[in-house]
């Protein structure tokens, strides 16, 4: 198995970033890495918790067990001790029992500072004893270059120098004088390629063609965020609202100490005020920005002082809204400096985080250097993270124009921000210009320029004939002027009459009011007989389809076969290998009744339509998902323990199986996608984050391509 070992040039370079982002992008190729930490470097933690939380990071962002570090008093007792060989035996004891089940092996190298000055050397032992290739991680500003060369020089030497077959490369991370943006540019990336590569000649003459560039990945501020609740934390404050102190973010800390008329423009999203306990006016200030929908981080009373019942009753509202208060015994300038000197280590249970720094981190690795370096067998499988790059890859390729009838709901405008600027889609937000332009500003979003914003009022009116002619006999002009005031009808008028390509909406709407235009004037497609839906199960380690869990109560044997060909093909056009699984609550001939008779039908219809498809049932949900069930139950099944696609009876079994999974497991799902409509048309859940709503619009724009 190949092993990789990462060697950091210095402390503030962000390995465990780099190792999350390395092991996600690998993922997105298809090849599953393991990590190991083997030596733990606890005087790198601040906040005087001196416990290695790097590994334990990892692990609950893979969803894995990782196996702790060895302490770092261990490793210094055994080398002075002479017992480096013994030290190293316990190394490939763990790189055994970390490789299970992995294509590679990712190690976290050790970083030399003034308490490990042996860092080096032993970095140079576990090399030699994992056989690994190396390589270096550092960070860099790209207006400074001078010195670039002398640090990966000075990390390279313990391994034979860059020139050395073992020494691959280099990731520059947490760049600074670079956007994100300018790296998505191919020839601003090409020039900056350029530069750093001249920097590095004069110095290093040793540097050969094998030794690439692998990664250049920005710093962004917006990814050291920290919580509210870990603000709280460190200040040991007391929670007067504890609020959202779970989900808001700190950008930006600022000192309220002004009148308020000159504090106006601090009162931004994420913004956490640090003011004094007896300025109530400051706290009421920022209530009433709160209930203007500006999600600020919260507020901090310090000295001790606590407005009284009076003010806080006044502020009930912001407190119920979400708007986290603390107070604290210590002083503005002592809790601004604590604050300020906060670690910038990523909270092992900040999974949200951690999943931001991951993937930004692997979109700015060089997919394809990892494609070539990575060799290795790849599985069946389809893991959630390569699934989603997929989805973007495909629409970016695309750019399809989806309309979102939810324009002024925030997270729909966040979305279409992402979108735009990503070139995942062309979006169309139908709202007023004014409350799209309102919830940027309150959530501190710059609207790009190309950002199509449609006002109902204005164009309602002309969607009223063809609306009438779509449901002649069913609808007067009257009626018809009633119903377009809902953006989801005006939306969905547009896709019939092809001024858009998809829609997406379910944000602030129910399943119903998103389908029911959908029906009535998208209609179905020729080749389908009726509407289905399914979900995309993002399982810890495959992408998996349910099918149908929101739309047909009882199909009939005939509409359940359609229904699995409808979901194979769906599944095939996403890059998910279709392997259907008819489930019911009997596998093969074993059982009998209505409800397996009806399912044993279907999965005759569906294999005659369709031989080109592998189509198996009925089949148990275990004997459809797990392989060594599959085997003992159905030996002789294509299907069996291998399954992609479940096709479930009715949708009391399909939507309850959906949600327990999603729940139980911890599971995020995708959809319902509606299939066999004659243009696409997405449902959202109310709850959906911002990311769920992107990635529904690019798989929107997937399916209007066909």
């Amino acid at each position: 198995m190949p092993t990789f070992l990462i060697v950091p040039t210095g402390v503030y370079v962000g390995r465990t970033s780099a190792c999350l982002g390395l092991i996600r992008a690998l993922d997105l190729v298809g090849i599953r890495a393991g990590f190991m930490k083997p030596f733990a470097q606890t005087e790198l933690n601040a906040d005087g918790d001196r416990k290695d939380r790097s590994s334990l990071l990892i692990s609950k962002t893979l969803k894995r067990p990782i196996l702790p570090a060895i302490e770092q008093s261990v490793v210094e007792r055994m080398l002075g001790d002479g017992q480096l060989d013994e030290l190293l035996e316990q190394i490939m004891s763990m790189k055994n029992e970390s490789r299970q089940g992995c294509d590679v092996l990712i190690v976290e190298g050790m970083v030399p500072t003034s308490e490990s000055s042996y860092a080096p050397q032993l970095n140079a032992a576990l090399a030699q004893s994992l056989d690994a290739n190396i390589i270096i991680l550092t960070s860099v500003d790209v207006n400074h270059l001078q010195g670039l060369a002398e640090r990966l020089d000075l990390a390279a030497q313990a391994f034979g120098g860059t020139g050395s077959s073992r020494v691959l490369g280099y990731i520059l991370n947490r760049v600074k004088g670079v956007t994100a943006e300018a790296l998505e540019n191919p020839a601003a990336l090409a020039n900056l390629q350029k530069q750093i590569t001249q920097a590095l000649k004069p110095v290093t003459n040793d540097i050969t063609d094998h030794f690439q560039l692998i990664g250049l990945v920005p710093y962004d501020s917006a990814l050291n965020a920290t919580r509210t609740l870990d603000v709280a934390q460190v200040l040991s404050a007391t929670m007067i609202n504890e609020g959202d102190a779970s989900r808001r973010r700190v950008k930006q800390v600022v000192l309220g100490a002004r009148a308020v008329d000159h504090m106006l423009k601090d009162l931004t999203s994420n913004t956490l005020l640090v003011t004094p306990g007896d300025r109530a006016d400051i706290l009421i200030a920022a209530s009433l920005a709160t209930m203007n929908g500006v999600p600020l981080a919260g507020v901090v009373l310090t000295d001790g002082d606590v407005p009284d019942d009076k003010v806080h009753q006044f502020c009930n509202s912001a407190y119920k809204s979400g708007l986290p208060v603390l107070s604290v015994k210590s002083n503005v300038l002592e809790t601004m400096k604590r604050i300020d000197q906060m670690s910038n280590e990523i909270p092992v249970d900040d999974s949200e985080r951690a999943e931001q720094v991951m993937a930004t981190v692997a979109r700015h690795l060089d997919i394809n250097w990892l494609r070539q370096h990575f060799a290795a067998q790849r599985s069946e499988r389809l893991s959630p993270s390569a699934f989603r790059y997929e989805l973007v890859k495909k629409a970016k390729a695309l750019t399809k124009r989806i309309v979102l009838p939810e324009g002024a709901e925030p997270r729909t405008v966040q979305a279409a921000v992402i979108c735009q600027n990503r070139g995942i889609a062309h979006c169309v937000l139908l709202a007023k210009r004014e409350d799209v332009e309102a919830v940027a500003l309150a959530r501190g979003i710059i609207l790009p320029e190309d950002l199509e914003i449609i006002e109902p009022e204005r164009i309602r009116t002309r969607y009223n004939a063809p609306m009438v002619e779509l449901r002649k006999g069913k609808l007067t002009t009257q009626l018809a002027d009633a119903q377009l005031q809902d953006t989801v009808v005006l939306g969905t008028m547009m896709l019939a009459l092809g001024e858009v390509d998809g829609l997406v909406s379910g944000a602030i709407h129910t399943t119903a009011n998103t389908v029911r235009p959908a029906f009535q004037l998208i209609k179905t497609a020729p080749n389908s007989s009726l509407v289905s839906s399914i979900f995309f199960m993002l399982l810890p380690d495959q992408v998996v389809v349910y099918g149908d869990c929101a739309i047909n109560p009882d199909p009939t044997a005939i509409e359940l076969a359609e229904i699995a060909i409808q979901s194979a093909d769906s599944a095939a056009s996403f890059g998910i290998e279709p392997r259907v699984a008819m489930i019911s609550y009997s596998t093969g001939e074993s059982g009998t009744g209505s409800d397996v008779d009806k399912v044993r039908e279907a999965t005759r219809i569906a294999q005659e339509r369709r031989p080109d498809l592998m189509i198996d049932g009925p089949l148990q949900y275990d004997a459809a998902a797990i392989e060594s069930v599959g085997r003992q139950k159905a030996p002789d099944s294509q299907v069996a323990g291998r399954a992609t696609v479940f096709v479930f009876p009715d949708l009391n079994t399909g939507n309850t199986t959906y949600k327990a999974v999603q729940r139980s497991a911890n599971v995020v799902s995708v959809g319902p996608m509606l299939q066999g409509l004659n243009k696409p048309v997405n449902d959202l859940s109310r709850g959906a984050l911002v990311e769920d709503i992107v990635y529904t619009i690019a798989l929107t724009a997937i399916q209007a391509a066909g």
